[in-house]
């Protein structure tokens, strides 16, 4: 029987680490270029390391950063990212012991991921928080009357140029947008990695900057018969103002040469309401954040909510069974206090399904028409889900 340890890596191991995770993701073709992408992360993030004698078969890395929670705080999470075990050792209770040992009580209240297997890391806890949405919109068309956009003032900038304003935008629009994450210069320098096989056939990232935004986005030619049928692959859309969206949307479906623009945002995402008909852009929803308390009494408190409550929810939590119980939660000017208490519970849930709705985005209401909250209170589950609502869809398209 295999004998496993788990333990922290130093920064040399955990450079040289990434090679188990490029073999588990199938992608060791890619290994040098693949460490080269994550080397930055590793000064800032706790990295972990499962053995087999003094085989590395697995491992998790967990980066502290924050998120932005309705009411606009910035509450530190655990981000786990570079999750894996070797081919060979699956099966072992492997995973289990690193995700243990990645979320200790005794660090952030809150947890996040992005799952390549959501089913997953269901089982420990993670409930799908925030959610993309994929459009293909065709080019050269108008918008509908009473939109204004003046692409005149947007600006391409070389790489160099436009690093430090996008990152200055950034910044404003991270400090009141549910389920952004702030960035370290490692966060920046892996979500802007750029070579040839990121590229995959497609240009370098370009860069067009708005006073209030930009669009980071790569050129894919495509020639045909009848002409130029390119397509925008858009890599990261943010804008602060209506003006700044409008006009930033203006000169990218102006470009020439291009006929398709693909873009992941929000579900809500204001871009199909520029449109004359919103049937045009075509939506395919995927999954996006996971959110996981890993201290419901620290957690809920640190976000707001949008009206009163005064219920008991029962949790169940077997991985975190500090969790488990009966909670008191009462919410007065939009502040939440957690009790444990012995009393009869309003409703009934799962820790997963908690964190799904933490975020304001996953209905509590609608976990209950699943059969996935368990009402005893009349009334109980629509105060709690409409307390925690946020005034829009989170959203979270960086993946980390």
């Amino acid at each position: 029987m295999d004998t496993y340890t788990v333990r922290e890596l130093t920064q040399a191991e955990a450079v040289t680490a990434s090679g188990v995770l490029a073999r588990a993701f199938l992608i060791d073709s890619a290994a040098d270029e693949f460490a080269a992408k994550e080397a930055p992360l590793v000064e800032h993030s706790l990295n972990l390391g499962a053995f087999a004698g003094d085989l590395q078969v697995g491992g998790a890395q967990v980066q502290v950063r924050d998120l932005c929670v309705p009411g606009g705080a910035q509450v530190p999470f655990a981000g786990l990212t570079s999750v894996a075990v070797a081919s060979d050792h699956r099966r072992r209770g492997l995973l289990t012991r690193l995700m243990r040992a990645a979320l200790p009580r005794s660090g952030p209240a809150v947890s996040a991921l992005w799952a390549s297997e959501s089913a997953i890391y269901g089982r420990f806890g993670f409930g799908v928080a925030t959610e993309l949405t994929h459009y293909t919109v065709p080019t050269k068309i108008a918008f509908r009357p009473g939109v204004t956009a003046d692409s005149s003032v947007v600006r391409e900038l070389p790489r160099d140029e436009a690093m430090p304003v996008i990152r200055a935008l950034y910044e404003r629009y991270a400090e009141g947008r549910v389920g952004t994450l702030s960035r370290l210069d490692g966060n920046w320098g892996y979500h802007y990695y750029d070579t040839a096989r990121t590229q995959a056939g497609r240009t370098p990232l370009r860069f067009a900057v708005h006073p209030e935004g930009y669009v980071a986005y790569r050129a894919q030619h495509v020639w045909t018969d009848n002409g130029p049928r390119g397509r925008l692959d858009v890599h990261e859309f943010i804008a602060t103002t209506p003006q700044a969206t409008a006009s930033l949307w203006r000169y990218l479906l102006d470009v020439d040469l291009v006929s398709t623009i693909q873009y992941e945002g929000d579900p809500d995402d204001p871009l199909a309401l520029l449109l004359p008909d919103t049937r045009v852009a075509l939506r395919k929803r995927f999954h996006a954040l996971h959110i996981r308390l890993v201290d419901v009494a620290a957690g809920l408190p640190l976000r707001q909510y949008l009206t009163p409550v005064d219920v008991v929810v029962e949790i169940d939590d077997p991985f975190c069974p500090w969790n488990a119980g009966r909670w008191h939660l009462v919410v007065d000017g939009g502040r939440m206090t957690v009790a444990s208490t012995d009393a009869a519970p309003d409703l009934e849930l799962d820790v997963r399904d908690l964190g799904a709705a933490y975020l304001g985005g996953t209905r509590l209401s609608a976990l209950a028409a699943a059969g996935l909250v368990r009402e005893h209170t009349a009334g109980a589950v629509a105060a709690l889900s409409n307390a925690m609502l946020a005034d829009r869809e989170p959203s979270c398209r960086e993946v980390f």
